[in-house]
């Protein structure tokens, strides 16, 4: 498969190079419009990997003078960097267009013709290696707007949720993130990084020196082996390491008739209770997991459910993941140097929205501000870190202090976690032995009494299969989930004094009073043949 690039026409190159001039002007700088320049080449005055990550390419050179030409995105603290080390030279700079630094970067650094093969998931081995050595060997001489292209192509083709690249000794592993388990697919060179380090600091407003995480973002719209135009949103994610920057690329995906409630997998019971709570017009709704357990997707199925004409709605997001048309969306600096995130909250309460959305709960003044709004009028959905429901009960209670109305204000905290899903096609039945059925008869009895309960000597239980098309026997995931409400038992806990409550306690009311834990979830998951009871333990303990 090769990667097509269309040209730009003459209308548009013309338009952006109007556009560019204006800018030019309103900078107080020159501009030079490169399409009409005899183009020359001067290799000696930066190295390769610093024309990328810099945004600039000399224009003209000798031993007294510089031209460099520099773009929009170009920032101030590289043009004054660039005085200084060049102190012995007079330097001019100019704006030129994107396109027009992207025609030089191609005469400094000309595309190759590449074939690009599909990158597959592997056990191991000898053929793992391969594909492992054949894909570095591609990454390896290919331009890095080529390379960025090819890995998130196929990290999408793969329904990968996440591109790792981890600075090592000798190399740059990089791992696609699959069904919530990371798969090494190449391996690059540290030179060929810095160039693909550059183009993605570039798309995602990031600096590549500086000391501190980032976070950025990149939409670009790429056309699939298929011919399908996929847009892609990319959270970027950097952290400076002791080998070089580590880059997390998390992809989103921005089709909205998938968040819907019932893509989420809730059983009838869960939609039910899901379904009662939402069409109250306040209280509070919390999704509860770990990095990567879905509540993003969950908390944005739930407010695209609520989002009609006649509710206003506005989220506090850090950041912005889906654009959503009809909804407010507020992105939140996660530093919020000159304004905390509590006063955004309540600056937002006084909007009159209905629905308010809060990225995540993340401090005491968010919470309490959280639990006034859903007291007031509003109804309020918002994620919390929490190992279950009753841990973040007991952490919001923590935050908030004991208060006779908080039972009023919380209506449900849903915590979740993703397993992998058995490929039909391949999984292998199997019977538990005897000191299995004694360990899963345990967590059986456990269960809520309005649960029936099934018979251990009747189960069948499931481990992954393997073909030449999916040699892990997984497809997909699937989420584990409890649903904690404030049903009469608990409400009567939560006014006993704060020293008395404990996530135990919560816990063992809440099922006694019907609510199934994960664990028990995901037990009755593996007895259907949904998934395996290894994945249940790995995901949830």
């Amino acid at each position: 498969m090769l990667y097509t690039v269309k040209h730009m026409s003459q209308d548009a190159r013309r338009d952006e190079e109007v556009t560019t001039q204006r800018r030019a002007g309103v900078l107080g700088m020159s501009y030079v419009d490169t399409s009409k320049l005899q183009k020359q080449l001067f290799k000696d005055v930066l190295p390769m990997p610093e024309l990328y990550s810099l945004r600039v390419v000399p224009l003209a050179a000798d031993s007294h003078y510089i031209q460099f030409g520099v773009t929009t995105r170009t920032s101030q603290q590289t043009i004054n960097n660039l005085r200084a080390r060049f102190s012995d030279q007079r330097l001019d700079f100019s704006i030129i267009s994107d396109t027009g630094y992207g025609e030089y970067m191609k005469l400094y650094d000309p595309p190759k013709q590449v074939s690009y093969q599909d990158i597959g998931l592997v056990v191991g081995g000898d053929e793992g290696q391969k594909m492992v050595e054949s894909v570095s060997a591609t990454l390896n001489q290919v331009r890095a707007d080529d390379m960025l292209a090819y890995l998130v192509q196929q990290a999408y083709k793969l329904k990968a949720s996440d591109i790792h690249m981890e600075c090592q000794r000798d190399n740059v592993r990089i791992r696609f993130r699959v069904d919530g388990v990371l798969h090494p697919v190449a391996f690059m060179s540290q030179d060929k990084y810095h160039h693909l380090v550059a183009a993605v600091a570039s798309s995602a407003n990031v600096s590549t020196s500086a000391n501190d995480a980032q976070t950025g973002h990149i939409s670009r719209s790429y056309k699939l082996a298929t011919g399908e135009d996929v847009v892609l949103n990319l959270r970027i994610e950097t952290v400076p390491t002791v080998y070089g920057m580590d880059v997390v690329m998390r992809l989103f995906n921005l089709r909205l008739e998938l968040f819907k409630l019932e893509n989420l997998g809730l059983s009838a019971q869960e939609l039910e209770v899901v379904g009662d709570v939402i069409k109250h017009p306040t209280g509070m709704v919390l999704i509860v997991g770990p990095t990567g357990s879905g509540k993003t997707t969950t908390l944005y199925s739930l407010i695209n459910t609520l989002n009609t004409p006649e509710r206003k709605i506005i989220t506090l997001e850090d950041p912005v993941e889906y654009n959503m048309p009809g909804v407010v969306q507020i992105p939140v600096a996660g530093d919020l140097k000159t304004q905390n995130f509590a006063e955004r909250l309540r600056a937002v309460l006084r909007l009159d929205p209905d629905v308010v959305m809060v990225g995540e709960i993340r401090d005491q003044d968010t919470a309490k501000t959280a639990l006034q709004g859903a007291l007031t009028g509003h109804l309020v959905l918002s994620t919390f870190h929490a190992s279950n429901a009753a841990a973040a009960l007991t952490r919001m209670l923590d935050l908030v202090g004991i208060n006779p109305l908080f039972a009023s204000a919380m209506h449900l905290i849903m915590a979740q976690r993703l397993v992998r899903r058995l490929d039909d096609t391949t999984k292998q039945p199997y019977k538990p032995d005897d000191a299995l059925k004694q360990q899963l008869q345990s967590v059986i009895d456990s269960m809520p009494p309005s649960i029936q309960k099934p018979d251990i000597n009747q189960i069948t239980l499931y481990k992954p299969g393997s073909s030449d098309k999916n040699p892990f026997g997984y497809t997909g995931q699937l989420a584990l989930r409890e649903q904690l409400i404030m049903t009469p038992g608990v409400q009567q806990l939560l006014r006993l004094p704060p020293n008395q409550i404990t996530t135990e306690i919560l816990q063992a009311k809440a099922v006694q009073e019907g609510m199934r834990t994960m664990l028990q979830d995901g037990i009755l998951k593996a007895f259907q043949g949904l998934t395996t009871l290894e994945e249940v333990y790995r995901v949830v303990g």
